[in-house]
């Protein structure tokens, strides 16, 4: 799972040598922060991985955390709401997935216009 917050980008893996616990990881320490922080867990280094940080947390905890997210949302552009607390640099990396995700878009509203011709809706 991608989680994209205020605060930064985490991909929550549930890995097969450590079942018990959400890997969850972060190209950035920053990202992190504060899961950890909250399942009181520490950032673990691994230099050698896909993601270079890393945090074990209790599947419960994890869950929490991303509902925790969810609930304080307070802003009505996510972008601009990140720019304020990551910066733009940060943003610019969000624009691109943003991008990407625009191409999912297009296909499908191309499969909308083809159903909506075909029962007459438009």
């Amino acid at each position: 799972m991608w989680v994209f917050t205020e605060t930064g980008f985490v991909s929550a893996v549930r890995k097969h040598d450590r079942p018990n616990v959400i890997t969850v990881r972060s190209r950035d320490r920053k990202s992190l922060e504060p899961l950890a922080e909250k399942a009181n867990v520490e950032i673990k280094v691994s230099p050698y991985g896909d993601y270079p940080y890393r945090a074990f947390v209790d599947p419960a905890g994890f869950t929490e955390w991303v509902a925790e997210q969810a609930n304080e949302i307070d802003y009505d552009n996510f972008k601009n709401q990140v720019a304020k607390i990551r910066g733009y640099d940060f943003v610019d990396a969000l624009h691109n997935v943003w991008v990407a995700m625009l191409g999912v878009e297009h296909s499908s509203r191309e499969e909308l216009k083809r159903m909506g011709e075909s029962n007459g809706s438009v």
